[in-house]
């Protein structure tokens, strides 16, 4: 293990009141209510770092009523009023930028430069989320003259807001930005793997933000569920696993209407046509396939079903198999990494079994598999994986792997491709490869998917819709409608008398 990442991370925890643990409710760190923990590690050594609380419902509850306390004030307080908090809370995200991002690799097995530049997206958000937020607003409809009907937008009051584990920080505070922006109060409940950046974050936030307007528990199932069936939560958005996904809408429907938004998984099509510039296709595999610098493929919009036409198959599946064998497996906070570890002991047993039953099915390893490397032992390492060979009957070319093992498919026929791409229950991204525009536009309207890139993949344009079709989500992100499902609308109709008159 590195040191100076090691001490890094004892130094943001040491911030943090003793005895560890603590959450963060109402504006301070407090003991949970139960004795219940849980240690969180280090993926790249396997090395125990802390332990966290596990939230009881009695804890969550005092969290959501502190929510539902402070949230008068902070939409009293209006929209710049609310700006100047977020503005405060950025500047301290940005005094403490390299401590994040080194808890992040250490915490989350992210590549430090990933990590890094995920806390660079959070300071971008950060100073585009205002202005976007003015942009905003109700709207008057014309009736006849002694009437005024319009519309204004009023905040849920309390919204639960639920993140995954592959970018701590980043969907830690980038998560709560829309709602608070709206006028809500945020309970967030960061993922129990990855805990460690988001709680510093919480001691940020409790520096900048009135108390109680956020608070950040940590747990387990039980956790969330208390949460998302809490009476006074009418709001909910989660980003995560589609299982996840289905139970959170089960619970939140079990005694009261709750809005929830949902940014699930993906098994993502990129569909290479034979006139496609190969070189910037295999370079956008690559990039696509989160595996390189980013998060070991565990990431929801990663395309990993790989669709080459027979015309140029083999030659895409030799040199795309070259580049991810010569990628450098190791430390995430080591300098010099570009594949990190997965997450946990339990991602990595997910993956080395989707891996096997690629092998078992029939599939050809082009790169990769089940040999261990050159890795510090304890770490939850996978090469960087590629199989040929494969057809959509096969469990690595129909479930989400949520690893690094991408899966390349020959096709020769459009409709053919079209109708594998599409006959998964998933559909979050896709990416066409083909100089001829008639082709990529006629394919794009046939993808079932809600992002979809040509000649370009893995990159998100802010300000457009990111959301996917099917069993990938409910709801987009990243845009001006987001901010909107965080608002109410709130029809007004007047009816103007004839007043006292002006006097001659």
């Amino acid at each position: 293990m590195s040191a100076s990442a090691l001490d890094a991370a004892r130094e943001a925890l040491g911030a943090l009141p003793k005895p560890w643990p603590a959450l963060f409710v109402a504006g301070a760190w407090q003991a949970p209510s139960g004795g219940s923990s849980a240690p969180t590690f280090d993926p790249s050594s396997g090395e125990r770092l802390a332990d966290v609380p596990a939230a009881l419902p009695a804890d969550v509850d005092a969290a959501v009523r502190a929510a539902a306390d402070a949230q008068r004030d902070w939409e009293a307080i209006g929209l710049e009023g609310r700006v100047r908090h977020i503005h405060a809370l950025r500047d301290l995200i940005a005094s403490e930028a390299e401590l994040l991002a080194q808890l992040d690799a250490l915490n989350g097995g992210l590549p430090i430069g990933s990590a890094r530049a995920d806390v660079e997206g959070v300071l971008q958000e950060y100073r585009d989320w205002p202005g976007l937020a003015l942009a905003l607003r109700g709207e008057t409809v014309p009736f006849e003259s002694r009437r005024l009907h319009y519309t204004r937008h009023k905040p849920y009051g309390v919204v639960a807001r639920i993140v995954p584990f592959n970018h701590p920080v980043y969907f830690a505070a980038c998560g709560v930005l829309a709602p608070l922006l709206a006028g809500n109060a945020v309970v967030l409940k960061v993922a129990d793997q990855t805990p460690l950046s988001a709680l510093v974050f919480a001691d940020l936030a409790r520096r900048a933000l009135p108390a109680g307007v956020l608070s950040v528990i940590t747990g387990n199932a039980t956790t969330g569920e208390a949460l998302v069936t809490h009476p006074l939560v009418r709001r909910i958005a989660f980003t995560g696993s589609t299982s996840t996904g289905l139970a959170i809408q089960r619970s939140a429907a079990t005694d009261h209407v709750r809005t929830v938004t949902l940014e699930l998984g993906g098994k993502n099509p990129m569909i290479v046509f034979p006139d496609a510039d190969l070189d910037a296709a295999v370079d956008g595999a690559v990039k696509g396939s989160a595996i390189a610098g980013a998060t070991q493929g565990q990431s929801c919009g990663s395309v990993t079903r790989l669709f080459v036409h027979a015309d140029v198959h083999d030659e895409f599946v030799e040199r795309f198999g070259a580049r991810l064998a010569d990628l450098r497996v190791g430390p995430a906070y080591a300098e010099d990494c570009e594949v990190g570890p997965l997450v946990s002991a339990g991602q990595l047993e997910r993956v080395r079994g989707y891996i096997q039953s690629g092998i078992d099915e029939g599939a050809r390893l082009v790169t990769g598999g089940l040999e261990r490397g050159d890795w510090p032992d304890g770490g939850y390492y996978v090469a960087p994986t590629v199989f040929a060979g494969v057809t959509m009957d096969m469990r690595i070319a129909a479930e989400e792997i949520f690893g690094p093992v991408s899966s390349v498919l020959s096709w020769t026929s459009r409709d053919e491709v079209i109708e594998a791409a599409n006959s998964v229950d998933y559909g979050l991204t896709a990416s066409v490869w083909t100089t001829d525009l008639s082709t990529a536009l006629r394919t794009v309207d046939a993808i079932d998917s809600g992002y979809v890139w040509v000649n370009d993949v893995a990159a998100h344009y802010w300000g457009t819709p990111f959301g996917g079709f099917k069993d990938s989500g409910l709801g987009r992100e990243e845009c001006l409608s987001e901010l909107a499902t965080f608002l109410q609308t709130k029809a007004v109709h007047v009816t103007l008398g004839d007043g006292p008159g002006v006097p001659e």
